[in-house]
């Protein structure tokens, strides 16, 4: 089953987005592999009770959505690992052709690190039923099956080469978002196989990143059950956002996502090619980023923010904590003040190693989303 494809900029420039990965994905471990300190919960709780809260199908969007003001923050509901396969047997050695080219050969899945910027690869070998050949994890995977595992990241999401030698894995799955990519080298040159996967993110990748880790892990017929059932629920979620979305698009939201580390003084507008521009299109809002031709990542300047005109800005918790607040981003970004979001102080948050993971979580990303969109109290 195909990953629905979001309507609007999004899908009308893949493209464009293609050719950007390379600068985008650069331009994240400068970025986001700066973020020191982020803890499981990004700055507050990653995960709600199901029960705590109505179905989306059962909620009620507001009127207009521009109708409330102040903050909130997007909680995804807490879903354990659920392994398509209950004691999968990988076909090995198994040989593929990574996202650098390399060709490389698997011959042993039974000590595996599954190690990016957002843990998605390492929620995905679980997905697959291979949790427990994975013996350790980066900074972002801390979903309970994986939490007390020791971590191979120091400083944030540094790759700690000692670390990494001392749990003796046999196959590393890894990406560009984390550094340093000596460290890297320094593990293929210790013989241990590295199968290198696009660090390219968005709704539409998400398949395609779980087949290549389930092709490093000898496991395409899994991988494939997995891509669907992930697929399904995004389907089903899309549908549901359909729902709640104004359908006269000159009534929806206009969002822009915006990259925040007060400490440093960074302050970046993520626009196409970024994986944001995937997200707000899925949620049946208005990437303004888009409209004013913003590529990649790239610092805020004033003008863009008032000529994107958002009605609310989307950040990652850790960034809006790092500048005080929406209190402290009104003062340290003032052009945000001059925009319909600022005005109204319409600020939605989310734990930074969940918002932009595109993994086979993404439907409960856009569920958590989508409820602080248009039903902030059924959030």
């Amino acid at each position: 089953m195909p990953l629905r494809r979001p309507s609007g900029p999004a899908s009308r420039h893949r493209s464009t987005r293609r050719t950007l990965a390379a600068l985008v994905a650069s331009a994240a471990v400068a970025l986001l592999a700066g973020c020191t300190g982020l803890t499981p919960g990004g700055g507050g709780s990653t995960a709600a009770a199901a029960g705590d809260r109505p179905a989306l199908a059962d909620v009620t969007p507001l009127d207009d959505p521009r109708a409330w003001e102040g903050e909130q923050t997007a909680v995804s509901v807490a879903t354990p690992v659920d392994p398509v396969a209950a004691d999968p047997d990988p076909a090995l050695p198994a040989t593929v052709t990574d996202a650098q080219g390399a060709e490389v050969t698997v011959t042993d899945t039974s000590r595996i690190l599954a190690l990016d910027l957002y843990g998605s690869t390492s929620r995905i070998v679980y997905e697959l039923g291979l949790g427990d050949s994975v013996v350790g994890r980066d900074t972002s995977s801390t979903f309970p099956e994986i939490a007390d595992l020791p971590l191979v990241t120091t400083n944030g999401h540094e790759l700690s080469g000692e670390a990494i030698l001392d749990l003796a894995p046999t196959l590393i799955i890894t990406d560009t978002t984390l550094g340093p990519w000596d460290t890297v080298l320094q593990m293929r040159d210790a013989g241990i196989p590295v199968v290198v996967v696009d660090s390219h993110r968005d709704l539409d990748t998400v398949g395609d990143l779980i087949t290549s880790v389930a092709a490093a892990v000898g496991l395409p017929d899994e991988g494939a059950t997995l891509a669907a059932r992930t697929a399904a629920e995004i389907e089903d979620v899309t549908a549901q956002i359909d729902r709640l979305a104004p359908t006269d698009p000159a009534d929806r939201l206009r969002v822009v996502f915006l990259y925040l580390r007060g400490q440093a003084g960074v302050y970046y507008l993520f626009g196409e090619g970024s994986g944001a521009d995937s997200l707000i299109g899925a949620l049946g809002a208005v990437d303004v980023a888009g409209e004013i031709g913003w590529q990649g990542m790239r610092p805020v300047t004033d003008e863009g923010l008032v000529a994107a005109q958002p009605d609310l800005v989307l950040v990652m918790t850790k960034g809006l904590e790092s500048v005080g607040g929406v209190d402290g981003l009104l003062e340290q970004l003032p052009a945000v003040a001059e925009t319909p979001a600022g005005q109204h102080r319409r600020v939605v948050d989310m734990a930074d190693n969940q918002v932009l993971s595109f993994g086979p979580t993404s439907a409960q990303t856009l569920d958590a989303l989508a409820r602080a969109f248009y039903a902030p109290d059924a959030s």
